[in-house]
Order: C-alpha cells, then sequence, then structure tokens
C-alpha cells in the first residue's frame, strides 16, 4: 500500500509538472544570450577573482551549463517517441521529477537510515514525505520543485544534490552510527562538492551554515569526553586528534569551496538589477516571514492569496510533535530527535537573518520566498517526517491509533490540496507554437493571449531571435522566425 500510495504520488506529479509553460529565463540560458556567455567560459569566476569583472551568474557555472546541456540534448532524444512540443515539456517534467524523488529520497533515506527503496520503514518515510511536495495547492507557500524550469534548475536541482551530498552523515548524526563511507566514497562527495558550491548562493549559504557547525559540534563532543583532569590545551589537542578525519576534510573543503563562490557571487551583475540599502531589507524581512506563512506573496508590492494554510499547518503539526516528544515522553526516549529539531529551527533562524545579505530583487519584495528559503522548507520537511515516523514507532494502544488518524488526515489534506485544478498550464503556449509554426513570413504576429517562453506577452519582435532560433533547433517551427504578440 506505501508503494502503491507513493508511486500514483510520483505519477500524478509528472502529469502535473508536465502541463506547466515555459518560462521567460529559459532561452537566454539554453541559447545561451550574450549575458550568460561569461560564465560558459569562466566556471569557477576568475575573471571575477582576478580582475574583478562584473558579469551575469558569477557563481553559478553548473545551474547554467546543466541547463544548457539538458535541453540541447534531451528534448530531441525524446523525439524518437513523442512530437517536438510533446518531447519539450515531457523534458521538462522528467527533470522536475528527478528533483522530487531525489528529494524525498534524501529525506526518506535520512529518516529511516534505509536506503533500499523496498524497506518497509523507508516506504513509511518517503509517504510522509511526497505529498508536502506540492506543484499546485500550497504552491505559493511551500513550493520546492518550482513550477519555472529554469528555477527548478538553479534551485530544486543543486538542494537535492546537497541533501544527497550530506545523507550518510544525516543517517550518521540521526541513528547514532558512524558514516557508511568509503574511500571512494569521500572522492566522489569532493567531486559533488565543487558541483554544489558552483551552484548559486542559496546552496553556498547552506554549506557554509552546515558544514562549520557539524565540525563544531562534534569536535565538542569530543572535547566533553576528554578527562577534566588534563590542561585545557591537551584537551583540545586530543579533541582535534580524534575528529573523523574524512568527514572534517569533506566539510572543510565544501565549506572553503562556498566561501569562494560567496565572494565572486559580488561581482554578479543580475544584483545590481535593483539595488536596495541592506537596513531596508531587514526592514522588509519580518513581514516577508509573515507573509510567507499566512499564504500571502509580495510581486512588486502587489499581494495575492498565495496558498491558504499549507505552511500554518505544517508548522503546527512540527510544534505539536516537538511538544509532545520533549514533554510526553521519558527523557531516555527520543533524544536525538529532540537534539535534531532543535538544530533545525536553530539553522532555520540564522538562515533567515542571513537571508538579507544576498541581495535584493524586485520580484522578492519582502526578501523572503519559496525559492530563497529553500533550505528551510526543505528542513521542515525533514523535521515533520523524522519526529512524526518517531511517534509513531513510540506511542502504544488508543494514543497510537489516534495519532495515526491525525497524519492521514494531514497527508489528506495536502493530497487533496494538490490537486487542485491548475491555474498556470501550457495548452495557450501550444496554441502559439502551432499558430506560429502555420503562420508564413519571417515576422509573425500572434495573439497575446499568454506568454510564450517569456515571463510576460513579447511586444517587441526584435527580442524573439533567440526564442525563434531555439524553436526551430527543437523542431517546433520549420525554421527561425520573428514573431510579436498584440
Amino acid at each position: 500500500m506505501l508503494l502503491a500510495f507513493l508511486l500514483g504520488d510520483l505519477a500524478f506529479s509528472f502529469w502535473q509538472y508536465f502541463q506547466f509553460p515555459l518560462d521567460g529565463d529559459m532561452a537566454p540560458i539554453v541559447g545561451p544570450d550574450n549575458n550568460y556567455a561569461s560564465v560558459l567560459h569562466d566556471p569557477f569566476g576568475l575573471r571575477a577573482l582576478l580582475h574583478h569583472e562584473v558579469y551575469a551568474a558569477t557563481n553559478r557555472f553548473f545551474a547554467h551549463f546543466c541547463q544548457l546541456e539538458y535541453f540541447r540534448h534531451v528534448p530531441l532524444w525524446l523525439q524518437a517517441f513523442l512530437s517536438p512540443v510533446d518531447s519539450l515539456y515531457t523534458a521538462c517534467a522528467l527533470l522536475r521529477l528527478a528533483c522530487h524523488t531525489l528529494l524525498v529520497y534524501g529525506l526518506a533515506a535520512a529518516v529511516s537510515n534505509r536506503n533500499h527503496v523496498l524497506n518497509q520503514r523507508f516506504l513509511l518515510a518517503a509517504a510522509l514525505v511526497t505529498p508536502l511536495l506540492q506543484a499546485s495547492g500550497f504552491y505559493g507557500q511551500m513550493g520546492v520543485v518550482d513550477q519555472s524550469i529554469s528555477y527548478a534548475c538553479a534551485y530544486a536541482l543543486p538542494q537535492s544534490l546537497l541533501l544527497l551530498f550530506f545523507l550518510p552523515f544525516l543517517q550518521a548524526a540521526l541513528h547514532g552510527a558512524p558514516p557508511r563511507v568509503s574511500a571512494l566514497g569521500y572522492l566522489s562527495l569532493a567531486a559533488l562538492a565543487v558541483v554544489l558550491a558552483f551552484n548559486g548562493p542559496t546552496v553556498a549559504a547552506t554549506a557554509l551554515l552546515v558544514c562549520p557547525a557539524a565540525v563544531l559540534a562534534l569536535g565538542y563532543r569530543r572535547f566533553a569526553a576528554q578527562p577534566r583532569s588534563l590542561a585545557l590545551g591537551q584537551r583540545v589537542a586530543r579533541a582535534v586528534r580524534a575528529l573523523p578525519t574524512g568527514q572534517t576534510a569533506l566539510f572543510a573543503w565544501l565549506a572553503l569551496l562556498s566561501l569562494y563562490s560567496v565572494y565572486i557571487g559580488r561581482f554578479n551583475s543580475e544584483n545590481l538589477w535593483a539595488p536596495l540599502p541592506l537596513a531596508e531589507r531587514y526592514v522588509r524581512l519580518p513581514l516577508g516571514v509573515v507573509y510567507q506563512i499566512i499564504g500571502q506573496e509580495a510581486v512588486t508590492g502587489d499581494y495575492r492569496l498565495a496558498g491558504r494554510f499549507g505552511l500554518p499547518l505544517l508548522l503546527t503539526f512540527l510544534f505539536v510533535n516537538a511538544w509532545f516528544i520533549s514533554q510526553r515522553l521519558p527523557a531516555t526516549q527520543g533524544r536525538r530527535v529532540r537534539v535534531a529539531l532543535r538544530w533545525l529551527g536553530l539553522f532555520a533562524l540564522v538562515y533567515l537573518l542571513l537571508l538579507p545579505l544576498g541581495g535584493y530583487r524586485e520580484y522578492r519584495h519582502y526578501i523572503v520566498r519559496r525559492d530563497t528559503v529553500l533550505p528551510v522548507l526543505i528542513a521542515l520537511l525533514g523535521g515533520f517526517a523524522l519526529s512524526t515516523n518517531f511517534l509513531l514507532g513510540q506511542l502504544r494502544g488508543a494514543a497510537r491509533w489516534r495519532y495515526i488518524g491525525a497524519v492521514v488526515v494531514l497527508l489528506v489534506v495536502f493530497t487533496i490540496a494538490d490537486k487542485h485544478r491548475l491555474s498556470n498550464t501550457n495548452a495557450c503556449e501550444r496554441q502559439l507554437f502551432a499558430q506560429l509554426a502555420a503562420a508564413p513570413g519571417p515576422i509573425v504576429r500572434l495573439p497575446a493571449t499568454c506568454s510564450m517562453i517569456d515571463w510576460q506577452p513579447l511586444t517587441d519582435y526584435r527580442q524573439s531571435e533567440l526564442k525563434g532560433q531555439l524553436l526551430a533547433y527543437w523542431g517546433i517551427i520549420n525554421e527561425p522566425k520573428l514573431y510579436y504578440q498584440q
């Protein structure tokens, strides 16, 4: 039953992901246009480091490179079975589903301490997580996999890979066992660290918070285990020598790469589009947190209902779990879960307090949005799954059945909410593709009924050159055309 529920939810998520339109960043990245040519020729930002050159996406090479290579090849491969239009939307859906599946796998494996997907404990943890990944419903509050494919590549994909990077160490911390990582595994994770660090600021910021904190926590435990009769210097030296070499070196490597990534990110020209003083960003931060929780999203100062009660419901359930574990269970039970929840809360608080340092964009009017706080959202999902899974195993008798009923109701609410009719589909964009393909002439007038590979209808045909070239490359139109919408 658990496996059927998980597979059914994943299949439904794929169907949702298949319906979303293309976004306005896709053509400039996949083209690529001149703005993103610099980062593709300078993966590690050496021009920013050595010459202080300012250009777009200085620390996002792998985010751009992966999206470019994926959409240059995968849609064409899929055309062996599908039409050009369907192959493009299928490629988008598969990439979103890959992010979705990796996140579910990473969180379920961490919570259950099982890596085999057919293990019952793993399936239970996965069933707790997957309904919370909203493609519709509560998406505005807590959407993890973005409806924009470019944002999914820039945020959900690297965050899912970061979760896999930390997975063996999360399992060790949550379940009290040494990390199961071989020498080859450490080398692979060290290579993955390079990819992660140059995937944008949210991954680097998360690594800079988690890696030093984890090493300091390990060091403190070893320091506390030393005899108090020793001098302070001896206790510190012994604690340092007792640190796990592989994990310490790996975390230091990722932290150093992330620190460098944050530095060269200061030369990202995209951060200069809408400058806002740092003090004003901090003034807006509390309102951003409140609006995100209550379900309003600020878009250039214009408020619209974005998600109803999904995030408050999840937070309430998580707080009740934490209270029950700390107040109603013996102190000997759930100690690791309590410690994990405290670390989760501390991480969320520090991350939010540092968030304004990451700059300002007009479409994130109050700093906080589902993409900027994605690491916190993933941590909340993990905390919910961890505490719920623990209580399901600890409670007995009538209390256990009442709790199971409450969990089922919660998951049903999220499942039903996510099945609402999608308001943002590609049906209109498909019609525009067909009209463009059938229209004669080098410059085509299209109706402004919706956007087409853009954020809004395109009124200047001179801005359509790159989009027309891509559509011809994918075989959606026979030859490159210019177009405008009116």
